[in-house]
Formats: C-alpha cells, sequence, structure tokens
C-alpha cells in the first residue's frame, strides 16, 4: 500500500488488515493459559484414572448396573484398547466434553471484554469478522485437540493395560483389525461434529455477555436441558428438532454392518445448529457497542 492510497482510504501507512491477530499469534496466546494447559492436561491424565478405577473396583465389568450404554460398555471395556476407548469417549461425551467445547469457545469474546482488552485489540484496529474468526477458529482447534488427546492417550492406555483385540459390540458380535480402529475414529470424529453445536451456541453466549462463566454455563445448562426434553418420550416427533436428538447415534457403528442413518441425520442437524449459532453471533458482534456493552444500531467501521 503506498502512502497516496493509505490516504485516500483513511488507513495508516501500512496497514494491513489481514495480517492484525493472526491464529498462530492467538493460538500460542491461549496455550500460554492456565485454563487451557489444565484442561489438555487433564483429559490427557482421564483415561489413566479410568484405567485405575478398572484395576481396583470390585466389580470390573461385572454387568451388575443396568443404567444404560455406558454401563453396557463397561462390561466390555476391559476386553481391549478398542473396548476401553469407546468407553472413555462415553463417559466423557456427556458431559466433561460438553464442558471443554464451551469452555474454549465461551471464553474467547466474554473473557476480552470482562478484562477490557477488546476494547483495545478494536482499537489497533483489528476487524470485528476477523477477530471473532480468528478467536473462533483457535476454539474450535483447541476442542478438536483435546478430543484426540483423549483419544490417542486412551488408545496408548488400553493398547498397554489390555492389547489390541476385536471390538466387541454390546448386541454382540466382533470387530477386528483395522475395522475396530477405523469404527473408534469414526465414533471420535462424530462426536467432535456434534460438540460444533456447544461451540457455537457457546460463541453466541460469548457475544451477548462480559462474563465468561455465563457463556460457559449458559451452553453447557442449554445442552442439558435438551438431553432432558429427548428423554421425554411424550414429545413424540418434536423431540427431532432438539440439538441433542442424535447424540448417540454413533452406536450404530458398533453393529455389523455399520448403520449410518442416524449419524447423517445426526451430523446434519449438528451442522445446521452450528451454522445459524454462528451467523448470529457475527452479526449481533458487528453490531455490538464494544465501550458500554449495549446494543448499537449502526454497524461499526471494522
Amino acid at each position: 500500500m503506498t502512502e497516496t492510497s493509505a490516504a485516500a482510504d483513511g488507513a495508516a501507512h501500512g496497514y494491513r488488515a489481514h495480517a492484525t491477530l493472526t491464529f498462530a499469534t492467538e493460538f500460542r496466546r491461549q496455550l500460554t493459559r492456565r485454563r487451557t494447559q489444565v484442561t489438555l492436561a487433564l483429559l490427557t491424565v482421564l483415561p489413566v484414572v479410568l484405567y485405575i478405577a478398572f484395576a481396583v473396583g470390585p466389580g470390573n465389568g461385572d454387568g451388575d448396573d443396568d443404567s444404560g450404554n455406558a454401563f453396557a460398555l463397561a462390561d466390555f471395556a476391559t476386553t481391549g484398547a478398542a473396548n476401553f476407548v469407546l468407553f472413555a469417549l462415553l463417559v466423557s461425551a456427556s458431559f466433561l466434553l460438553v464442558v471443554v467445547a464451551a469452555l474454549f469457545s465461551g471464553d474467547t469474546i466474554a473473557s476480552e471484554a470482562s478484562w477490557g482488552s477488546l476494547r483495545y485489540l478494536l482499537a489497533v484496529p483489528v476487524p470485528r469478522g476477523r477477530l471473532l474468526a480468528v478467536k473462533y477458529g483457535v476454539a474450535l482447534a483447541y476442542t478438536v485437540i483435546a478430543m484426540m488427546l483423549l483419544t490417542g492417550a486412551s488408545l496408548a492406555v488400553g493398547a498397554l493395560a489390555y492389547g489390541w483385540h476385536p471390538l466387541q459390540a454390546p448386541l454382540g458380535g466382533e470387530i477386528d483389525g483395522m475395522a475396530a480402529l477405523g469404527r473408534v475414529l469414526g465414533v471420535a470424529g462424530y462426536l467432535a461434529v456434534t460438540m460444533l453445536v456447544v461451540s457455537s451456541l457457546a460463541l453466541l453466549l460469548s457475544v451477548l455477555t462480559d462474563a465468561p462463566l455465563a457463556a460457559v454455563g449458559g451452553a453447557v445448562m442449554l445442552h442439558i436441558v435438551s438431553n432432558i426434553l429427548n428423554s421425554v418420550t411424550a414429545l413424540g416427533a418434536l423431540r427431532d428438532v432438539l440439538p441433542t436428538r442424535y447424540a448417540q447415534a454413533w452406536l450404530g457403528l458398533l453393529s455389523e454392518p455399520a448403520q449410518y442413518d442416524e449419524m447423517v441425520r445426526g451430523i446434519v442437524t449438528s451442522l445446521l445448529y452450528a451454522t445459524v449459532f454462528t451467523a448470529c453471533a457475527f452479526w449481533r458482534f458487528a453490531r455490538k457497542d464494544i465501550t458500554s456493552l449495549v446494543w448499537s444500531g449502526a454497524c461499526p467501521a471494522q
């Protein structure tokens, strides 16, 4: 950009909007935060905790509890690495992974607003759309990393503790070799897609408030409410529009042959909700009065 063109559009000489707040810069910044380090460490250590629980527990998969899919998979959790990973993912997906996804995305804008640093980022100036896109992209990246750490650590602990054996399906049958590994990775990938709903909702709440706890807690609470409504069979077909309606559709991967119909519906539903929530977040953030955190009808210059 020449001095003439810079003066013409009102920008400072040498200013490049696409070079402000790069993905790598924000990624490193978030990595230095204690909450990121603790969260990733917790998910890495969780498989070890589960192994110890199975090792010292008196039941060790005796099938005495009939409380649902978690206990059905618990009966087979110690039969091999593949089953151990599935159990770790199942017990984490219902709450822990939801909190992780909400934490990384819900803390993006709300924390900056609560610290008072958001107005200074925009004064650099970082374009609002770019700032939100970079922060959300980093939040999604750390959510995926968290999923990968949990899956990888579970595979490592399961392989060392129980060896690699055919995947035992709760309803009967075995899946051997690379097919079993493919099913496990498919489950992890499906869960990652469903977490997009939580992440995008947390992002939307993050631009609506300057309280990070409210954004994170709100996303988690709404996810729990959706699960509760999904268990109310009296709602009938109305449950099909709930974002958690197909949360356990990945169980179709444990059958032989694999059943993908419910998973496809779950992926489409998750992507639709994520798209709507993300679009609303960007639209709202573009019209937010950062100084007073109240509604501003005019669209900002950034």
